[in-house]
């Protein structure tokens, strides 16, 4: 598995405890360093910090594009894969492409049988309307 698909499950696994323990992100990441011994790959933290920096505009458009999904109804895994990739793909220094690819490839493994084309379908809209969209920093 290549570094940064590891660091993508990673940040999965932060998110997702955060998510389930009601915690905040950084908090649950902190933990997560805590019991690696500092050892996390630093695309993990860039990944986390980012979706935290980015969460309420990311929720904005999955919810806006997600055809009567609203965020809360998602699985939590789906939820959490979908904030990581459309972070990568708005703010990100990766192809969208591979960006869905790896949310997908990892939606396949850990959630629903219908997760992957869901999360397919709604990432490939983001990355359509990506630079129609306004973006901060």
């Amino acid at each position: 598995m290549a570094a940064r698909t590891k660091a993508r499950k990673r940040a999965l696994d932060v998110l997702f405890q955060a998510d389930l323990k009601s915690i905040p992100a950084t908090d649950a990441m902190t933990q997560f360093e805590d019991r690696s011994d500092g050892l996390t790959n630093p695309y993990t933290r860039t990944l986390v910090e980012g979706v935290v920096a980015h969460q309420s505009r990311i929720d904005d458009l999955l919810s806006t594009y997600s055809a009567g999904w609203t965020i809360a109804r998602m699985p939590a895994i789906d939820r959490n894969l979908l904030r990581i990739a459309s972070w990568e793909i708005l703010w990100g220094d990766v192809p969208p492409a591979v960006a869905i690819d790896e949310a997908v490839e990892l939606s396949r493994d850990l959630s629903t049988d219908e997760s992957p084309t869901f999360i397919n379908g709604l990432l490939g809209q983001i990355a359509e309307v990506k630079d129609h969209l306004v973006l901060e920093d």
